[in-house]
C-alpha cells in the first residue's frame, strides 16, 4: 500500500459540504466494514467490498486491526484532521493499525475502475492479544 497526501492536515477548503456535514454528524456506531463475516469473544472479521465510485462513510476506528487487500485498487481516504490521502493497494498487501488510547476517523472511497476488496480482522478492546495463540 502506498499513500500520497493530496490535502494537508488542517485544510478543509477543498472538501465538499456533504462530506463536512457527514463528518460533523458522524454515526459513532458505524461498523469497520460493510459485512461482518465472523465474530467471537476476541475478534471480528469484516469484509470491505467497494464497487468503483462507492465509499464507506466516516467511521471511528479505536480498536487494533489487521487487513489484507484481496484485489488491489485505488482509493481516497479523508481524515477528520482535514488530510486527504490517495491510497494505492496492491493485491495481497497487508497492514496492521494500532489504536491503543487513540482513535482515527476516516472514510474510504474506491476511485479505481475495479472492485476493491479487503478483509479486516478487528481485535476487540477486551481481548488479550496473547489469547490469539489458542486459535492457532
Amino acid at each position: 500500500m502506498t499513500l500520497t497526501e493530496l490535502n494537508p492536515v488542517g485544510n478543509f477548503n477543498s472538501w465538499e459540504k456533504s462530506k463536512l456535514d457527514e463528518l460533523k454528524n458522524i454515526d459513532r456506531n458505524e461498523p469497520l466494514g460493510n459485512s461482518l463475516l465472523f465474530e467471537n469473544e476476541g475478534i471480528k472479521l469484516w469484509n470491505i467490498t467497494l464497487e468503483p465510485g462507492e465509499r464507506l462513510p466516516f467511521r471511528i476506528q479505536k480498536t487494533n486491526y489487521n487487513w489484507i487487500c484481496l484485489t488491489g485498487g485505488l482509493a481516497i481516504s479523508r481524515f477528520a484532521t482535514g488530510k486527504i490521502s490517495l491510497v494505492k493497494f496492491e493485491k495481497e498487501d497487508i497492514g496492521y493499525w494500532e489504536f491503543i488510547d487513540n482513535e482515527l476517523i476516516c472514510d474510504l472511497e474506491n476511485i479505481g475502475e475495479e472492485v476493491l476488496n479487503l478483509n479486516v480482522i478487528e481485535y476487540k478492546l477486551t481481548f488479550n492479544v496473547f489469547q490469539i495463540t489458542k486459535y492457532l
